[in-house]
């Protein structure tokens, strides 16, 4: 039988969950810039605000990035698994897409400060 507290406690937890899925998703504040780490190397950076496409040739493997209307994604790879395509594109300071097979990480970082967090 379903008592009255049952009906709360669902309620709560479907309140909190979704207050939780929120702020999962929106943590991170619009980025400004866009840096490109290539073989642990900073490879380049460009702000997001600039339409472009940037083609990254290293180590006989081609990767394309397109940043558009304040968006980045990653839209060639010849990397086996096409992970990195599949990432979608991204504008938060939180949100990075990575080419493991091809050693290319994308990360947006804002304008605010040096460093997204402090941790002591």
């Amino acid at each position: 039988m379903i008592r009255k507290a049952d009906i709360i406690l669902a309620a709560v937890l479907i309140v909190v969950g979704l207050a939780l899925s929120y702020a999962f998703f929106t943590g991170g504040e619009t980025g400004q810039t866009v840096y490109i780490t290539a073989d642990g190397e900073e490879y380049a950076y460009y702000p997001l605000s600039e339409d472009r496409t940037v083609t990254i040739e290293r180590s006989g493997h081609i990767n394309k990035i397109t940043i558009k209307d304040g968006q980045v994604s990653m839209t060639f790879s010849d990397c086996s698994g096409q992970d990195c395509l599949q990432q979608g594109k991204i504008s938060q300071t939180s949100q990075s897409i990575t080419c493991l097979p091809n050693r290319i990480v994308i990360e947006i970082r804002g304008d605010s400060s040096e460093y997204d967090a402090v941790v002591r």
